[in-house]
C-alpha cells in the first residue's frame, strides 16, 4: 500500500494543500497540489500534478461553506485519487505561536489549547488554520500532525527589535514583536545560496508582497527585523489592512466617533489598506487597470510604505547588499517592482528594465551595488521540509 502526506494552508476562504507520494519502498516525490477556492460563496477545487497536468477542475456542492466541510470535500477527492493509500501525516501552516514556539511542533490537545488562546492576535488567520487541525483529528485522529509557525523564523530578531516600549508588567503578558510571513522567509532563505549565492551570506531584503505584505531583513539567511510585529497589522499597507498606524487613530476611532471594539478590529482587518484607499478593490491587479484617481492613490500610498520600509531594513542591516522580491504582487507585477526599486534607487539599485518585464530571476543590472531579485516563494514545501524532520517522513524533498 502507498503511504502519503498532506500539507495544509487553511484560510478564510480557501484551503490550499500538497500531496507528497511515497510508493511502496520508494522515495517521496510531490504528487500534486491545489486548492479549494471560493469556500462559503462558490467552492471549486483545483488540483495539478508536479508537472503541472490537470487532474481536476471542478465546481464543488455548496455544502462546502467552511473549513470543515473543505476537508471533507478534500478527503473525498483524495480517495477517488489515490485509492487506499494511507496518510501517515499531516503538515499545517498556523500563523502565530506565540513566545512559547520558535519551532514546528507535533500537534496535542495541550497545544491546541494554547493555540487557541492566540486567536486574538492573528484573527484572520488562525481560526482557520485551527479549525482544519481538529478536523483531522476527527477524520484521522491516529495520525501524527505538525503545526509550523510563520512566527517561528524571527525568533532569531535581536531583543531590542522584539521589544514593544509599554510597562514592564504589560510587556510579560506577552507583548512582544513577533513577525509574520516566517515560512515564506525562511524558504527564500533557504534558496539563495543556490539561485543568488553572491548575496546569500550577506545583507539581504525580502519583500513578500501580496494580499498580506512584510519586509524581512536577512543577515546571512537569519532573520533580524520583520515589519510586521506583535500582530498581522503593522508595517507596509497590504490588501484589507492598514499597516502601521498611530495607536491614536484607534483610540480617537473608540472614544471619538465611539465605535466598538467589534466594529474597530473590522475596520482594521477588512475594510483599510488598499480597499480602504481606493474603495474598489483589495486586489492590486484590479487597480493597476483602473485610471481611477483612487486606485492610483491607493497603488501610489502601498509603494510609498514599501520603499520607506526598505530604507528602514537598511538602516538595521547596516547597508544592504539583495533586495528580494517574491508572493503574489512581487512575483508578478513588473510595475510595483520598478516603482520600489526606483524610489530606493538611492541604495545602488539599478534595474534592468527587460529582465523586470521577465519576472527575473535577476532583475537588475550587472553595474548594480545591490542586486535585485524575483524569487518565488513556496511555503507549502518549508512546512513539508519542517514535517518531514518531525515525523520522519519525506526525506527526499528538495
Amino acid at each position: 500500500m502507498d503511504n502519503y502526506a498532506l500539507v495544509l494552508n487553511a484560510g478564510s476562504s480557501s484551503l490550499k494543500f500538497c500531496v507528497f507520494q511515497r510508493p511502496h519502498n520508494g522515495a517521496w516525490q510531490l504528487a500534486s497540489r491545489g486548492q479549494i477556492g471560493g469556500i462559503g460563496t462558490s467552492p471549486k477545487l483545483s488540483v495539478k500534478d508536479s508537472v503541472g497536468a490537470v487532474l481536476a477542475d471542478n465546481n464543488l456542492d455548496a455544502s462546502v461553506k467552511d473549513g470543515r466541510s473543505a476537508i471533507d470535500a478534500l478527503a473525498s477527492w483524495l480517495r477517488s485519487e489515490y485509492g487506499n493509500a494511507r496518510v501517515v501525516g499531516v503538515g499545517h501552516r498556523v500563523v502565530h505561536g506565540g513566545a512559547h514556539y520558535h519551532r514546528p511542533v507535533v500537534v496535542t490537545r495541550d497545544v491546541l489549547v494554547q493555540l487557541y488562546e492566540l486567536i486574538p492576535l492573528a484573527p484572520l488567520h488562525q481560526p482557520y488554520n485551527l479549525a482544519a487541525i481538529e478536523r483531522i483529528m476527527e477524520r484521522m485522529p491516529d495520525v501524527p500532525q505538525v503545526a509550523c509557525f510563520d512566527t517561528s523564523f524571527h525568533s532569531s530578531n535581536p531583543a531590542v527589535a522584539k521589544l514593544i516600549p509599554l510597562p514592564t508588567d504589560l510587556r510579560k503578558t506577552g507583548l512582544q514583536r513577533y513577525g509574520f510571513h516566517g515560512l515564506s522567509y525562511e524558504y527564500i532563505a533557504s534558496v539563495l545560496p543556490h539561485v543568488a549565492p553572491e548575496i546569500a551570506a550577506g545583507r539581504v531584503i525580502v519583500a513578500h508582497l501580496g494580499s498580506g505584505a512584510s519586509l524581512c531583513a536577512l543577515n546571512n539567511g537569519i532573520s533580524m527585523d520583520c515589519t510586521l510585529g506583535f500582530t498581522a497589522l503593522d508595517g507596509l499597507c497590504m490588501g484589507t489592512r492598514p499597516g502601521a498606524l498611530d495607536p491614536g487613530v484607534v483610540l480617537y476611532l473608540y472614544q471619538g466617533l465611539g465605535l466598538s471594539a467589534k466594529e474597530i478590529e473590522s475596520i482594521l482587518y477588512k475594510k483599510s489598506g488598499l480597499l480602504g484607499i481606493s474603495g474598489i478593490s483589495n486586489d492590486m491587479r484590479d487597480l493597476l487597470v483602473t485610471d481611477q484617481p483612487e486606485a492610483r492613490l491607493a497603488i501610489d500610498y502601498f509603494v510609498y510604505r514599501a520603499a520607506k520600509e526598505v530604507g528602514s531594513m537598511a538602516a538595521v542591516l547596516g547597508g544592504v547588499d539583495g533586495l528580494v522580491f517574491t508572493a503574489g504582487i512581487g512575483e508578478n507585477s513588473p510595475e510595483i517592482r520598478s516603482r520600489i526599486c526606483k524610489a530606493s534607487s538611492w541604495l545602488g539599485i539599478e534595474l534592468d528594465d527587460p529582465s523586470n518585464l521577465k519576472n527575473g530571476p535577476r532583475i537588475s543590472t550587472p553595474g548594480s551595488k545591490v542586486s535585485t531579485w524575483v524569487i518565488p516563494t513556496n511555503e507549502e514545501l518549508m512546512i513539508a521540509r519542517h514535517t518531514g524532520a518531525l515525523l520522519g517522513l519525506l526525506q527526499a524533498v528538495a
